[in-house]
């Protein structure tokens, strides 16, 4: 059976950030308090997100750490408890918005320390979402303005937490191509092959469905196909980027990720590769050893671009090479003797047991012993 649900009203396009006022007057008709979260004071101080109509009353608050911890999420709810706001507008990359959604649980809630939140999170001890947020990505690769749940990183005790609640969707998200046009080429090449992961395990995921497929295939022939005009310096690719990664993350939003994105975690939190970067290698050894084990393989190659997934590891890896970043976990600086330890840490639940082939921690070490080798790229020291 097929089924699928997205409540969030989505609006794309260069300049559609000018929308901001009139969504957020649909939703408070008689004004509110708004909790305005950006990534840097430039974004912030943007036209299009000044002048508030009368009745609202906006604070303007910068967050910009990168795969934020439960650390930072406590600190950040209690400097904004005393008076919460109506809506939490989050203007950034995936962070931002992973820390705006979660604030959306936490308020109205008494949490006295960084443990009762961490037990929170642990027990999915949440309530109804007192306040409604809005996503406005300023990076084109992590879908979080479409989907329900959030990352935040627990490096205390070695792990990744997940907010999420069904409720918790996006009012709207607003895909404004030019808020992303300043990003750094790494970093635009690195979200763009999130969005690619997004698609790709979305299409294959056990709990696909009907819609979240032809989505994840358009998205892969979007971003695949515009990503060496992203490389390239094409002005009009970003706004590509931002339409590929929109239509992923409605892909992903009904069916998670897969062992890419479990096995990729660890990565990040051990060797600091970019969370992009990092799910980017695992996509064709991933691939290998889903062969047979879901339907539909020759139209997802073929919206790739590739025959089969060795051309995908070559293309993957020609990809991060031209962007300036390592293609192998040697040139990011793992050790092989820390491999079997990062692949026992690789199993996330929600995300290993929804590939469609088994994984196991050995699987996983043959996985990361695939990528390990370097192959003409070495990290600058």
């Amino acid at each position: 059976m097929n089924g699928f649900f997205l409540p969030v009203r989505f609006y794309e396009g260069p300049g559609c950030s000018s929308k901001l006022w009139d969504i957020l007057t649909d939703m408070e008709p008689g004004g509110g308090r708004i909790l305005m979260l950006c990534w840097d004071r430039g974004v912030a101080d943007r036209p299009e997100f000044c002048g508030a109509p009368e009745g609202f009353s906006v604070v303007k608050r910068v967050f910009n750490a990168s795969n934020p911890t439960v650390e930072q999420l406590y600190q950040v709810y209690l400097e904004t408890r005393g008076t919460p706001p109506d809506t939490v507008v989050a203007i950034g990359g995936g962070s931002v918005m992973d820390v705006g959604k979660s604030l959306c649980c936490l308020y109205g809630r008494e949490i006295d320390s960084v443990q009762e939140l961490r037990r929170i999170m642990v027990e999915k001890d949440y309530a109804a979402p007192r306040v409604r947020w809005i996503g406005i990505p300023t990076t084109a690769g992590t879908g979080s303005e479409a989907t329900c749940w959030a990352t935040i990183w627990d490096p205390e005790m070695g792990t990744k937490r997940s907010v999420e609640l069904r409720e918790n969707y996006a009012f709207a998200a607003i895909v404004d191509s030019e808020l992303s046009k300043g990003m750094p080429l790494t970093l635009a090449v690195s979200s763009a092959l999130d969005a690619v992961a997004h698609a790709v395990e979305s299409y294959w995921a056990r709990g696909t469905n009907l819609v979240s497929r032809a989505l994840a295939l358009g998205a892969i022939e979007t971003v695949m196909g515009g990503i060496d005009g992203l490389l390239e310096g094409d002005d009009t690719a970003h706004e590509t980027m931002a339409r590929g990664s929109m239509m992923a993350g409605m892909a992903f939003s009904n069916t998670r990720t897969t062992a890419c994105h479990s096995i990729s975690y660890p990565l990040t939190m051990a060797a600091a590769i970019p969370h992009g970067t990092a799910v980017s290698m695992l996509l064709a050894p991933v691939m290998r050893l889903n062969t047979g084990t879901y339907s539909g393989e020759a139209r997802l190659l073929a919206a790739l671009g590739v025959s089969d997934a060795w051309e995908l590891e070559e293309r993957i890896r020609d990809i991060l090479r031209r962007s300036g970043q390592p293609s192998s976990l040697e040139a990011w600086g793992v050790k092989r003797e820390d491999l079997p330890e990062i692949a026992s840490r690789g199993m996330t639940r929600g995300r290993a047991d929804n590939n469609p082939a088994e994984l196991s921690a050995a699987s996983i070490l043959k996985i990361l012993e695939e990528i390990y080798e370097d192959k003409g790229f070495k990290k600058a020291v």
